[in-house]
């Protein structure tokens, strides 16, 4: 088959960006929104202002909230909340066309993956999932952009994959979907850990690594220093002692091991 018109089902930030990533070269896009505001401002001045603040959109982009409209697609990019996918799906015509699931996350309600969820609601549509460390201004924007595309179906895969690529925008295609989901659903809670992880090094770990560095290097200054040094004092009957320690309960002197620079060993100076 070959796919050429796309969907996308969602005008939220990450949405509207892929529709612009869609509409690249000028090829109609159609965008379907819940609010009236996203649809008015994306057909009347090409931005979209409520989820993506200042950036410019493609003309070829036409947003709609009528499902019907979208009939024309030759696949659907399904970007709603993943809480919200099966609803929004259940309200569409479930076209016996290619959905590719463009969210991150697990259904709550069931535990089940978006993949498993879209099978359940649209049973004769092949699914596929577009996964990535991404952001909707940069990729809106075209700046540089790696996603994954997980596909079972290899030929379906390398159509999808060859009608959204872009050279700002590489796609790598895996049939891994199962692995795209899942990574996309918990690298945010692995990022929130490891942030956890990292406060809690820099507040009280790392200081408190930092005071012992500082304490041995004391220590090994003073060590050092003691070894350089002998100490001469008097017993009791007034004879001169020079030892390695200090007395205990006495007074004394602490000098260097090593004469001093022009004295010889009787005592004369130059």
């Amino acid at each position: 088959m070959t796919i050429e018109k796309l969907a996308v089902i969602g005008g939220g930030a990450w949405g509207t960006a892929l529709a612009q990533v869609a509409a690249a070269g000028g090829r109609e896009t159609l965008l379907w929104a819940f609010e009236e505001e996203v649809i008015s401002a994306v057909n009347r001045i090409h931005e979209n202002p409520l989820y993506l603040k200042g950036q410019k959109l493609n003309p070829a982009i036409r947003a709609t909230a009528n499902f019907s409209d979208l009939s024309a697609a030759d696949a659907w990019l399904v970007v709603t909340p993943a809480q919200h996918m099966r609803a929004v799906l259940k309200r569409s015509p479930c076209p016996n066309m290619p959905l590719i699931l463009c969210s991150k996350g697990i259904e709550e309600s069931s535990g089940k993956l978006l993949h498993d969820v879209a099978h359940e609601v649209c049973p004769t549509s092949p699914v596929a999932v577009l996964s990535g460390p991404t952001f909707a201004h940069e990729v809106a924007s075209g700046l540089p952009t790696a996603v994954t595309l997980a596909c079972d179906d290899k030929a379906l895969g390398e159509e999808l994959r060859a009608r959204i690529n872009l050279p700002h925008f590489r796609t790598y295609l895996t049939d891994d979907v199962c692995g795209a989901e899942v990574g996309g659903a918990v690298k945010n809670v692995l990022a929130i850990a490891c942030g956890v992880a990292a406060w809690w090094w820099y507040t009280s770990e790392m200081p408190r690594r930092e005071r012992e560095r500082a304490a041995a290097a004391e220590a090994a200054m003073a060590e050092a220093e003691r070894a350089s040094s002998l100490y001469r004092w008097r017993d009791a009957e007034g004879n001169l002692q020079i030892t390695e320690e200090p007395p205990k309960g006495r007074q004394y002197e602490r000098i260097s091991r090593e004469p001093k620079e022009g004295l010889e060993v009787d005592g004369s100076r130059e």
